[in-house]
């Protein structure tokens, strides 16, 4: 048999199951999602999952990530100030969605099952960090914010206040709050002048 017939089922197979584990977690939150449920959903063996993940919450997170990694992409307006607000603005409006609430739930479920922590961590956050430095770096070369700036304390400085208010207050997220957010760090990153 040829191998190149294989694949793409290979790869369809992999699609519904991610598919199917997306889609459940929608409807139901993640701790309603089982690998028996995706398994079944998807038509294939709980074996075959396992083939390629090791754990439910593994299927669930690339399910997530397959989903919804198109919807987040890099600004570069030529202002760090504006691709900030805007990359910030458009995770916000995604996570006051049905869709991105699920990432609260995720970190819920996370306080007590340290593997998903470090999945969703990893796979989820550190890539989110990443587009924050990347745009922070291009401020930096383009002259608008200091040269000795602080990289992890600054986009800590912008994402804590969305998640504290996403899981500890429940105030209001929205573009006005983003907006003031992003100018008041960026009274104390750029260079004055």
């Amino acid at each position: 048999m040829d191998k190149k017939l294989g694949r793409p089922r290979s790869e369809k197979t992999k699609t519904d199951i991610l598919n199917a584990s997306y889609d459940l977690l929608i409807e139901n939150g993640f701790g309603a999602v089982t690998v028996e449920k995706i398994a079944e959903r998807a038509g294939v063996s709980k074996a075959t999952i396992y083939k390629w993940w090791p754990n439910k919450a593994a299927v669930v997170i690339d399910g997530f990530l397959n989903a919804t990694n198109v919807k987040l992409p890099i600004p570069d307006t030529g202002s760090t100030i504006d691709d900030m607000f805007i990359q910030v603005n458009n995770f916000v409006k995604f996570l006051m969605s049905r869709k991105g609430n699920v990432i609260t739930e995720i970190i819920a479920e996370g306080q007590f099952d340290p593997k998903l922590a470090d999945i969703y961590r990893k796979a989820y956050f550190k890539p989110r960090r990443s587009i924050s430095k990347q745009i922070l770096e291009r401020g930096i070369s383009r002259g608008e914010l200091r040269k000795d700036l602080n990289m992890e304390l600054s986009i800590d400085l912008i994402w804590g206040p969305v998640f504290y208010r996403l899981l500890i207050t429940g105030e209001v997220l929205d573009d006005i709050f983003v907006r003031n957010l992003i100018n008041y760090v960026f009274e104390g990153i750029k260079i004055n002048s």
